[in-house]
Parts: structure tokens; C-alpha cells; sequence
């Protein structure tokens, strides 16, 4: 019987509004650099190989904070710079490199099996579903829900400084009600940085963690856990 492969090491990049933030499955190291309005992703790929110089890995993960087709960006992000849309990320690090929607790498890195809601309440409202390791990004936050608006523009950073702490706990709860009764996962899991805001948690639905990005990063290469290497052709779009 031959020896098992070894496993190849993984650079894990959560690209943000704010920050750019890079890990690796080897050291667990973590590095980040600001991101800002004008970064492109040219820019973007330069100072992450910068930053990881005296790194050494084989495979690249990209979670991208908007709609991605066949690992490129199809739609410039909100808070960051242009040239992001076609472009070529395996090309620019050198490294096969697979791209997600930033939401469905967090998703990932939370799954524990079976059918997972993945929300993300940040500036916007991220979300996908998991169903049996076939991952599925979702654009449930642009969905009309209540007076002309939409279920991000109530539970997304905005309805939380329109409506206040108070109230806006109980629209998330409406909410992730909602999408369970609709879409009936075995679990939701609630992430994002204004998820720990929350207090009380609806029915069915545990807290996430920022850092699973870089764990839904390095199992984007593990096929034990996506039994399908199949990600669907659309991603949410999630405002950062």
C-alpha cells in the first residue's frame, strides 16, 4: 500500500471592506493589511504576496465580498477599487486558486453537516446554504420583506441604526424564522460583526465566528468535506 499524499497547504485570503486578512493551513499565521476604496485587485494580489513572502504554499483560497462565476468576480465590490471583475486570480498568485463569495467561505468553515443556513449580519446580509457538503451561495438579502425593503436593508447595518438595538433584535429573529420555515435546515449559523449584538439567539441558530473563513478557505481544497466539488454558479452579493 503507497504512502498517503500529503496534505497541501493553503492560503487563505478574507478580502474586506476595511481589511485584507491572509492565513495560511500550515502555521495558522495571520497577517492582514487595510484594504480601502481604492484597492484593486491587482493591488490586492501584490500586496498580499508581499505580505506572505516568506511564506510557502501550493493552493490559494479567495473569499470575495460580491457575486462570483467559475472563480472570478462577476460584479465590482461596493468598498473597494476596480478591475475586479474577470479577473484572473490563478494567473496573478501563480497557484491554483479557487473564489468565492466571502459569506460562502465563512459558511464553509462553520458546516458541521447536514443542511446549514449561513447568515451573515455585517453591513449587509451574506448568506448560503449547505446541503449534505454541496455548497450553494445565496442572494437572500436583496429579497423584498417588509414595506418596500429588503430583508438586508432591516437586519444589515442600516436597519440596525434605523430601528435600534432593541428592534432590530427582533427583526433578525423574524427573519431567520422566515428562512427556516422556507428553507428548513437542520441549523442556522449566525455570523458576521454585528451577530455577537444580538443577545438572545432565535430558535435553531448558533454563532458563527469571523475567523471560519480561513477554515472554509482550507476545506475549499478538502474533498472529505465538500463530497461534491460543485459550487453553484451564483453568490450573494453582501455589502462590506
Amino acid at each position: 500500500m503507497g504512502k498517503r499524499k500529503p496534505r497541501q497547504t493553503v492560503l487563505a485570503v478574507d478580502v474586506g471592506g476595511s481589511h485584507v486578512k491572509v492565513m495560511d493551513s500550515r502555521g495558522l499565521t495571520r497577517r492582514e493589511f487595510v484594504s480601502g476604496p481604492h484597492l484593486s485587485a491587482r493591488e490586492m494580489v501584490k500586496q498580499v504576496k508581499r505580505l506572505t513572502a516568506d511564506w510557502s504554499y501550493e493552493v490559494v483560497s479567495v473569499g470575495f465580498p460580491g457575486p462570483v462565476i467559475q472563480n472570478r468576480p462577476v460584479a465590482e465590490p461596493h468598498n473597494l477599487g476596480t478591475g475586479w471583475v474577470g479577473f484572473d486570480f490563478a494567473k496573478a498568485f501563480s497557484h491554483p486558486t479557487r473564489v468565492v463569495n466571502d459569506a460562502l467561505m465563512q459558511a464553509l468553515g462553520s458546516y458541521e453537516g447536514g443542511r446549514m443556513l449561513f447568515l451573515g449580519l455585517g453591513t449587509g446580509l451574506g448568506s448560503a446554504m449547505i446541503v449534505d457538503g454541496i455548497l450553494e451561495p445565496m442572494e437572500l438579502g436583496h429579497l423584498p420583506y417588509h414595506k418596500g425593503r429588503t430583508f438586508e436593508d432591516y437586519v444589515g447595518e442600516a436597519g440596525l441604526e434605523r430601528l435600534g438595538k432593541k428592534k432590530w433584535r427582533r427583526k433578525v429573529a423574524d427573519v431567520v424564522n422566515y428562512f427556516v420555515a422556507a428553507l428548513e435546515p437542520d441549523y442556522v449559523v449566525l455570523g458576521g460583526g454585528n451577530a455577537l449584538k444580538l443577545g438572545r439567539l432565535p430558535a435553531k441558530a448558533r454563532l458563527g465566528d469571523n475567523g471560519n473563513a480561513f477554515k472554509g478557505g482550507f476545506k475549499l481544497w478538502d474533498t472529505r468535506t465538500v463530497k461534491k466539488p460543485r459550487i453553484a454558479a451564483k453568490a450573494s452579493r453582501r455589502r462590506h
